[in-house]
């Protein structure tokens, strides 16, 4: 059976099943054509009963002829199949479309694939269209290919057989404004900077993500893949971790409120973290992530917000609002759970270090005691020195004086000697005279001489005093008690540090029970109509019943707490505490 092209010249054929666009359909428009040139025929005969149930007929012969048409002949039945018809389908449609402007926003993208191809969906209102873009032409890009961008694409139409599936090859792709969604992303992100909720003039700065927390909050699907995800790493970081999950539609009409009502509940809560994620998807998928309540939300809560919405590409309004931006729900969970075995191989290795730094330091502070006393000299070796040099001092002392008197002697008796040569009385009064002056002077001289012999003496005893070792020892002495004592009080300390830091870290395990909080005077109240935990002031209005429980010695649980029942009479604007 022979095929024709469907854009080829041929000649009529019977009518009947052919090809898709063949000659049957230009056989009927010329005798249309050729109909309207003459007089309206007689009516046509009354139509044949209809076949019976079984019987197959060609639904061409119930027709009746048009005006001028060739004689009726046999009908011939021609069945294609799938893939001819397809390569007709194809060729007719590339033929028709060899170079097409589309205008569309960029939906889908996900970046070029290994070998440098783009794919991604060209959309509108309407409808939407799959266009490839081969590496070679992508190379030539000038502007990032983004979701929610509008271009107009320039190429032409393709459609793979084995598929069945059209598609635009795009050649040219110049872009023309944003899209929708895209331009409603902007704006919202804008005006949430203008207020201070995002970006670097926020007005409250992220918050610091709790290095251990007791309980985390999760605010996703519980049907989704994201949540197994999460607790898969979770738990297999550190199974003790306790997860409060609150159940929410994160896709479709109506999501953004229960996310939004799942944050301010959780944020209610004894959660130490909120975590909001889901899986990955489309832009239109994660759009529930984009709406203003939800951002507003996360900002509102009291509590640390980690955002893990989709894959790493993926940004949304939540990433943004919140205090930390998780690339996937695996990443959220290993940053908020450290190893289990890790804290415990940390901990044991600090006790370890602790105590070998204090028997470190015991060691060489014992050492630099005894280098201490190996430089002490001892003070009586030191005084018996001193004293043979006093001594020396004293009898050469004692031998110039000797030697002076000696001389003066020696000059009297020769003085005494020429008087009584000299004989006369007035010569000799004279000289009684001059020897009484001179005598006079004499002891006078010896006075002085002694007297700063004396003071010499006296400066030199003083020397000697001023560098005795006795000053030197009790010195020596009080800085080797101080040295001592500085050593008892720092060994101290440092067992006295690793006490109280073992105690710190006992106490904080300890502070961490709400009974061990409520039995230091708190205590912690409840609305009687819900249940629900007062945290402020406008959790609750006038005339409301409200529950009051206390901690007594005994209490092991929340239940077995002393309860007092009260009812609100006025509630107060803030005031300082």
């Amino acid at each position: 059976m022979k095929k024709r092209r469907g854009t080829e010249e041929a000649p009529p054929t019977p009518a009947g099943q052919g090809d898709l666009f063949g000659g049957s359909l230009g056989a009927l428009k010329r005798a249309a054509a050729v109909a309207a040139s003459k007089p309206p025929p007689k009516p046509p005969p009354a139509p044949a009963p209809p076949p019976a149930p079984s019987e197959l007929r060609d639904v061409s012969e119930s027709l009746p002829s048009l005006p001028g048409a060739p004689p009726r002949t046999a009908p011939t039945r021609t069945v294609l199949t799938v893939g001819e018809l397809t390569q007709q389908l194809k060729q007719t449609i590339e033929s028709r479309f060899p170079r097409v402007l589309v205008r569309g926003e960029v939906s889908g993208f996900r970046g070029p694939n290994a070998r440098g191809h783009l794919y991604f969906t060209l959309k509108d209102a309407e409808a939407s269209l799959d266009v490839k873009m081969w590496a070679s032409q992508a190379a030539r890009l000038r502007f990032a290919l983004r979701d929610g961008l509008a271009v107009v694409a320039e190429g032409s139409v393709d459609l793979y057989a084995p598929a069945g599936r059209y598609s635009l090859i795009a050649y040219k792709l110049d872009p023309e404004g944003e899209g929708a969604l895209a331009l409603a992303f902007e704006q919202l992100k804008e005006r949430l900077a203008a207020e201070g909720l995002i970006g670097d003039n926020r007005v409250r700065p992220p918050r610091p993500l709790p290095f251990l927390p007791r309980r985390i909050g999760v605010v996703t699907s519980r049907t989704g893949a994201a949540l197994q995800d999460f607790l898969r790493v979770l738990h297999s970081r550190h199974p003790r971790l306790s997860v409060l999950l609150c159940d929410a539609r994160v896709q479709g009409e109506g999501s953004a409120e229960e996310v939004a009502r799942g944050i301010e509940r959780l944020s209610r809560s004894d959660v130490d973290v909120i975590v909001v994620t889901r899986g990955g998807g489309s832009k239109e998928d994660l759009w529930t992530f984009n709406e203003e309540r939800v951002a507003r939300a996360i900002f509102a809560s009291p509590v640390p917000v980690v955002s893990a919405i989709g894959h790493e590409i993926d940004f949304t309004i939540s990433d943004f609002v919140a205090d930390w931006r998780a690339p996937t729900p695996s990443a959220a969970a290993e940053r908020l759970a450290p190893v289990l075995q890790d804290l415990e191989y940390t901990l044991a290795t600090w006790s370890l270090r602790l105590r070998k730094a204090t028997e470190r330091r015991v060691l060489e502070l014992r050492e630099r005691l005894g280098s201490v006393r190996g430089d002490l000299v001892d003070p009586r070796r030191q005084l018996s020195t001193e004293r043979l040099r006093l001594s020396d001092a004293e009898d050469a002392m004692t031998r110039v004086m000797r030697q002076v008197l000696r001389e003066r002697r020696e000059e009297l008796r020769a003085h005494s000697e020429h008087l009584q040569r000299q004989r006369p009385q007035a010569r000799l009064a004279e000289q009684r005279a001059r020897l009484v002056q001179l005598s006079a002077r004499l002891k006078d001289a010896v006075r002085a001489d002694m007297a700063d012999r004396r003071a010499r003496a006296a400066q030199a005893r003083l020397e000697l005093e001023r560098i005795s070792p006795i000053a030197r020892v009790v010195e020596l002495r009080a800085r080797l008690a101080d040295r001592k004592s500085r050593l008892v009080a720092l060994q101290k300390d440092a067992l006295s540090s690793a006490q109280r830091h073992f105690q710190g870290l006992e106490g904080r395990l300890d502070a961490m029970s709400p009974l061990k909080v409520m039995s230091r005077g708190y205590s912690v109240t409840f609305r009687k109509r819900d249940g629900g935990v007062v945290r402020s002031a406008s959790d609750v209005q006038p005339g409301e019943v409200l529950g009051i429980r206390f901690a007594n010695n005994g209490a092991k649980t929340l239940q077995s707490c002393e309860e007092v029942e009260a009812t609100v009479t006025a509630v107060k604007g803030p005031v300082d505490c």
